[in-house]
C-alpha cells in the first residue's frame, strides 16, 4: 500500500482528491490537514510514502518543503498546486521536491504519476517544464532569478563522463535508480555513487533540476 497525506486548505478540494485516490486499491490516506504546520507536523510523525502538498495554504506550503525532505527523508513531497509560477516551481524543486503538478489534472493521470514518483521517479507538469526549459536556454533563470550564466552551465555538463552522461540521459526520461541499474546492467549502489558525483558537479539540488540542465544542454547540442 503506497500511504498519503493530503495538505490543502480546501476541503471540498480534499473531499475529492480523497475520493479519487479511494478508487486505486494500492493507495491508503493516513491524513488530512489545511496548513503548512500540521503538514510538517502530520508528515514527521506519520512519514507517510507521498505527501500532496498545496502551495497556497495557512503558513504557505512552500516555506516548508525543505525540513519535510530534511526530517522525512523517505516521504516524497509532491507539490499540487494551482499556480504556474517558474518561480513557485523553481523553489519547490530546489527545496527537494519530488514533482510539481498544476491542478486541473484528471484522477487516472494522477494516479498514474504519483505511482511513478512513488517508485523513485520525478514530474513536472510538461507545459510548465516547457516553459522553464525555456527560459534556460535563453540563459536567463526561471522567474529572473539569478543563476549561473549559460557558459557555466555548459562546462561542468561537459565535464561529466561518458558514463555519467549516459545516466543521466536516462535520468532525464525519468528512470528510477533502480531501472537505470537493470538497463545497465550495474548496481543500484553503484548508480547512487554516480549521481552523487554527479549532482555535485552539476550543482544540482537534486535529479530533477539535474535532469532540467541536461535537457537543455542535450537540446542545445542538437540545435547546432
Amino acid at each position: 500500500m503506497i500511504s498519503i497525506l493530503i495538505a490543502d486548505d480546501h476541503p471540498i478540494f480534499r473531499q475529492g482528491l480523497a475520493l479519487t485516490l479511494a478508487e486505486a486499491e494500492d493507495f491508503k490516506l493516513c491524513a488530512e490537514v489545511g496548513t503548512a504546520e500540521d503538514a510538517y507536523r502530520s508528515t514527521v510523525e506519520l512519514k507517510p510514502d507521498l505527501l500532496l502538498l498545496d502551495l497556497s495554504m495557512p503558513g504557505g506550503g512552500q516555506s516548508v518543503i525543505e525540513q519535510i525532505v530534511r526530517e522525512a527523508p523517505d516521504t516524497h513531497v509532491v507539490v499540487l498546486t494551482a499556480s504556474e509560477d517558474s518561480v513557485d516551481l523553481s523553489a519547490a524543486i530546489s527545496a527537494g521536491a519530488s514533482g510539481f503538478i498544476v491542478k486541473g489534472i484528471g484522477g487516472r493521470s494522477l494516479i498514474n504519476i504519483l505511482r511513478d514518483i512513488r517508485d523513485g521517479q520525478h514530474y513536472i507538469t510538461p507545459s510548465l517544464a516547457t516553459r522553464v526549459l525555456g527560459e534556460l536556454a535563453q540563459g536567463g533563470a526561471p522567474g529572473d532569478v539569478e543563476q549561473p550564466g549559460a557558459r557555466a552551465r555548459r562546462e561542468r555538463l561537459e565535464a561529466l563522463t561518458p558514463r555519467e552522461r549516459e545516466i543521466m540521459a536516462l535520468v532525464a526520461k525519468g528512470s528510477s535508480n533502480r531501472r537505470i541499474a537493470e538497463q545497465l546492467g550495474i548496481e543500484e549502489k553503484t548508480v547512487k555513487h554516480h549521481m552523487t558525483r554527479i549532482l555535485a558537479k552539476l550543482k544540482a539540488a537534486n535529479r530533477t533540476e539535474a535532469a532540467m540542465q541536461f535537457r537543455d544542454f542535450e537540446n542545445a547540442i542538437e540545435e547546432n
